[in-house]
């Protein structure tokens, strides 16, 4: 299902330059397989980050967090971003792809904004500064963290 929207493109495209018909037939398996083999590893990471989830709790927002260096190699696409952030109905997690790096529940928490910077303090330490990509996104976690009861 995934590949479909991307097979349709790639189509479109080849029609428009009037490619011949052979490589629209060799262009469309090779796109259906990327295709699917992408869907499935976002799945496999939705299954892994779900697993994660305590008895009740919910998943209120997925943020993507800039890596804290530049790459030599930037990441393939189909991997997703390397860095980001959930807030549920408990606390915060930070992952790195499918590995997670913590969690934290909101009433240990005191969750600052600092301009386009989210910063975290646990305990009366701090335990993680992030610059996060969605613009807004630190002011709606502080929003949600206030909501449950994150000081």
């Amino acid at each position: 299902m995934a590949a479909l929207p991307a097979v349709t493109v790639v189509l479109g495209y080849l029609n428009e330059a009037d490619a011949p018909w052979w490589v629209m037939v060799t262009v469309v398996p090779v796109m259906a397989g990327l295709g699917a083999w992408a869907g499935t590893s976002i799945g496999r990471r939705r299954g892994i980050r779900d697993a994660a989830l305590e008895p009740g709790e919910m998943v209120l927002g997925t943020y993507t967090v800039q890596p804290p260096y530049t790459e030599h190699v930037p990441p393939d696409l189909h991997q997703g971003p390397q860095y980001q952030i959930r807030v549920t109905t408990q606390g915060i997690q930070l992952w790195e792809r499918s590995v997670l790096l913590w969690r934290y529940p909101w009433p240990e928490l005191r969750v600052l904004v600092d301009g386009p910077r989210l910063r975290l303090h646990h305990e009366g330490r701090e335990a993680g500064t992030m610059l996060l990509t969605q613009a807004g996104a630190v002011h709606e976690i502080r929003a949600l963290a206030r909501r449950h009861g994150a000081g």
